[in-house]
């Protein structure tokens, strides 16, 4: 089939293929702007997510450190309330009228009291003391020429203080009893 066509015509045609590029043209540049639109907006998601991570991490981090400094310090507060309950136990119990307290001195220096001879006895091993020494009351040297000693005291009532527990003996002057 043959067809013919006009001038007119091939003009005509000439103009809306003009038009279908000029709009193709239109419809490509709006559609790589709304591109560029929804990559823009990708990105900067992107950016927001990456930096809300680093910034959960971040908080993760410092949480855990403020929950060990918190379990280090309720430890800390219990070790003291322990303490304290300890040394009002023993605050009460030397206000006690005959209580005795043990001081263990070096080379006639105080060094500890100890709430009880057990106490001292079971300390001084730590201070290089055998435990196999067996203790004996001190003779009337200077505390000064020992070593290690040990004093009982005990706590007087009637006074506002302690006593040695063992009262030297008074020797007889001039030979009367």
């Amino acid at each position: 089939m043959i067809r013919l066509v006009t001038g007119a015509r091939l003009n005509g045609l000439e103009a809306e293929a003009n038009a279908a590029r000029e709009q193709a043209r239109q419809a490509s540049a709006a559609a790589t702007e709304e591109f560029g639109s929804h990559v823009r907006e990708l990105f900067a998601a992107t950016a927001r997510a990456e930096h809300a991570e680093t910034a959960t991490r971040e908080l993760g981090v410092l949480l855990s450190a403020a929950v060990t400094e918190l379990a280090d310090a309720q430890k800390e507060l219990l070790l003291n309330g322990i303490t304290v309950r300890r040394l009002r136990e023993e605050l009460a119990g030397a206000r006690e009228s005959g209580r005795e307290l043990t001081l263990l001195m070096h080379h006639g220096q105080p060094h500890t009291i100890y709430p009880s001879r057990k106490d001292a006895f079971a300390d001084t091993a730590t201070h290089g003391v055998p435990e196999t020494v067996r203790w004996m009351p001190c003779d009337e040297r200077p505390a000064a020429a020992f070593t290690w000693r040990l004093e009982a005291f005990i706590r007087e009532g009637s006074a506002s203080g302690f006593r040695p527990a063992l009262r030297p003996v008074p020797e007889p002057v001039g030979g009367a009893a």
